[in-house]
This record gives structure tokens, C-alpha cells and sequence, in this order.
């Protein structure tokens, strides 16, 4: 199987063997462009983006990862415009991952989209499977946050820092705990009158 059929298998949320060839050679080379990003910190942005634009699916304008980011495949994540992960971002892109504009990442923010079979045998055997995670736009995750496999986190919403966000969180809202549950609404009254 060539690893685009591979890809859109791990994609359509089937079981897939998590051990091929294929699978394994993509995980090497998302590790290699990782390390190469990674030890461009400092270099101008137009250089660093375009060693993302290699490694990521899409990649918008201003999109900034502090050393370190990993992520597994990387050709199942998207980015948009203004985006920006703070030290030790890790992402499990095999079910996809799509980041919306003006996103902001606290430090050791980890992203987990494929999930190892339940079963002793088929995890032995490399079985694993993925849904994907969507995150709007305008949001903000905080400090250690992580967010597991089929999540989408609607636009204007923060997750407050140390969360496990486990089931979707509707836009416009402030999120805590684990399981991550909304505290409340953002309104009117969280504007400060700061202009920049």
C-alpha cells in the first residue's frame, strides 16, 4: 500500500497498521525536518516557514513553533495566519489537525489524534486509529493543555492552562479542568479598552 492510500486510510478513521514501512519512513523524515526547524530558531521567519511549508500540509502567513515542536507525520496538520506555539509543542497528526487564524499555544501544549488498539493482541500488532482535531479561530490554549483524538474547539474560546480537553467546546467560552467543561461565556464585560 503506497503511503498516500495509507494516509487517507489513517484519515477516514479506520484501523490502520501503525508499523509499516511507509508509516515508519514518514515518522523519520517528520523528525528530521522537526530537528532542522527546531535548530533554525533565531533565522529569518520567510527561511523558517519554508522548512514548515515542508514538513506541514498548509502553513499560513506568521506561523512560529518554539523549539521544540514535534509532531508525527506532519503532512496531516494545517495552519493558518498568526499562529504561535510556545516551547515543547507535540502534535499525533495521523487523524489531521486543522488550526484555525490568530491561535495562540501556551508551553507543552500536545495535540493526540490516533489512539493504539484497546485490544492486547492487535496493539501488539501495530492496530491504531485517528480522528481529527479542529481548532477555530481566535483561540487560546494555556500551559500543558492536552487535547485528545476527535475534538473541535469552536472559535473565540480560551482553555485554561493544565486542561484535558476529552469532548468538543462550543465557541465564545472560557474552558477549565479534566475533563475540560466550559466555566463560562466571554462577553462584553472581559474587554479591557486596550488599544494597541
Amino acid at each position: 500500500m503506497t503511503l498516500e492510500a495509507q494516509r487517507e486510510r489513517i484519515l477516514s478513521g479506520r484501523m490502520y497498521n501503525d508499523l509499516t514501512d511507509e508509516l515508519v519512513q514518514a515518522r523519520q523524515r517528520a523528525v528530521l525536518l522537526t530537528i532542522e526547524y527546531n535548530d533554525s530558531f533565531g533565522q529569518p521567519q520567510e527561511q523558517r516557514e519554508a522548512i514548515l511549508r515542508r514538513l506541514l500540509r498548509a502553513v499560513g502567513r506568521e506561523c512560529h513553533f518554539e523549539p521544540t515542536f514535534r509532531c508525527e507525520f506532519g503532512f496531516n496538520i494545517s495552519v493558518g495566519d498568526n499562529f504561535y506555539a510556545n516551547f515543547d509543542c507535540v502534535m499525533l497528526d495521523g487523524g489531521g489537525i486543522n488550526i484555525g487564524d490568530h491561535v495562540l499555544f501556551g508551553p507543552r501544549v500536545g495535540i493526540y489524534t490516533s489512539n493504539h488498539a484497546v485490544d492486547a493482541a492487535e496493539r501488539a500488532a501495530g492496530a491504531c486509529y485517528a480522528k481529527p482535531v479542529t481548532i477555530g479561530d481566535h483561540v487560546w490554549i494555556g500551559g500543558g493543555v492536552t487535547i485528545n483524538q476527535g475534538v473541535t474547539i469552536g472559535d473565540n474560546t480560551i482553555i485554561g492552562s493544565g486542561s484535558v480537553v476529552t469532548r468538543s467546546i462550543p465557541s465564545g467560552v472560557i474552558a477549565v479542568g479534566s475533563p475540560a467543561r466550559v466555566l463560562r461565556e466571554i462577553t462584553d464585560a472581559d474587554k479591557t479598552g486596550y488599544r494597541p
